[in-house]
């Protein structure tokens, strides 16, 4: 099969065996791939992949189960490596169909990003009906989800992004109010949107020195979450603001986690997920679509952050 391998740095088209299936895998013949930041971070050398995972990079893909239960059948699904690839060994359960009359470029763009977003927003920051949600990076593929889904479920969204194009399209998608934190302090002009009153939940891919500003912003019971760590991994903050304000500090990275728990997320995602889905009111944002051998392009296209929403690798 045809594959991208990571070669000093450099993704490079390349040759390899289809892989062989363990106990509980499907074989799925790939017809596209989503591109996330985990990924140009594992070409980087700084995201290896967990113990018996595929050093292929790809974290998502759409295709068409040829081998195992389900053959046949139209799948999309979130995988721990091996996407950048025609064929991708799967564990059945972390399978989910796709809704009726969806494209396989369109489905490549939903696991990594569906799966994040619902396990933390949900998960670890309980966000409710009625509640106020900070987003950064609106419009990230995370993000464009987040906004989506969170509006769906009846929570009230604040976003910022670094430009003015991508203030407009969160705000298109259901965010209440979008900041150029380019242009404008994120900490002061959410106060100022929310009249004081912060927020409930903040969902932070930045990290770093953002956190002791993120936690200006949460109301008393607050929940922060951090899924990435853009501005460093270490922080300094305010203990006693977490105490007097019963801050609850959370987080988690997706790709180690086991077979079950990806597994229960899916069944939660189809659920509660899937039905917006089919009907249209949610769905991935797709910013450019490359072939295969170009994915060295993909990564350079996201790594310059110009793009709105999510990248995918066409494979077929």
């Amino acid at each position: 099969m045809k594959c991208i391998e990571i070669r000093d740095g450099r993704l490079v088209l390349a040759e390899r065996p289809v892989p062989k299936l363990k106990a509980g895998e499907v074989l799925v013949k790939v017809h596209a791939a989503g591109v996330n930041r985990p990924d140009i971070l594992q070409r980087k050398g700084l995201y290896p992949p967990p113990k018996g995972a595929s050093d292929i990079p790809g974290l998502e893909i759409a295709g068409v189960i040829i081998k195992g239960a389900g053959k046949g059948k139209k799948v999309m699904a979130l995988v721990t490596g091996g996407g950048y690839a025609e064929y991708c060994a799967v564990p059945a359960k972390q399978c989910l169909p796709l809704p009726k009359n969806m494209d396989f470029i369109t489905a490549a763009g939903i696991p990594e990003t569906y799966f994040t977003v619902w396990t933390n927003l949900f998960d670890r920051g309980q966000i409710k009906k009625g509640e106020t949600l900070l987003i950064h990076g609106g419009a990230s593929g995370i993000g464009t989800t987040a906004i989506q889904i969170a509006r769906a479920f009846g929570a009230k969204v604040v976003v910022t992004a670094g430009t003015d194009k991508k203030c407009r399209v969160c705000k298109k998608l259901g965010a209440a109010h979008a900041i150029n934190y380019k242009e404008k302090d994120f900490v002061a002009e959410t106060l100022r949107v929310t009249k004081n009153a912060g927020v409930d939940v903040v969902l932070d891919m930045v990290g770093g020195d953002y956190l002791p500003r993120n936690l200006q912003l949460l109301k008393a019971g607050g929940r922060h979450v951090s899924i990435a760590m853009q501005h460093g991994r270490v922080a300094e903050l305010d203990i006693f603001q977490v105490m007097s304000k019963r801050l609850i500090l959370t987080g988690s990275t997706l790709r180690p986690r086991s077979v079950a728990d990806k597994a229960a997320i899916a069944k939660a995602l189809h659920k509660a997920v899937w039905p917006l889905l089919g009907r249209g009111k949610a769905g991935p944002v797709i910013d450019r679509v490359f072939p295969l051998a170009a994915a060295q392009d993909a990564h350079d296209y996201l790594d310059a952050g110009e793009h709105v929403g999510k990248l995918i690798l066409k494979v077929i």
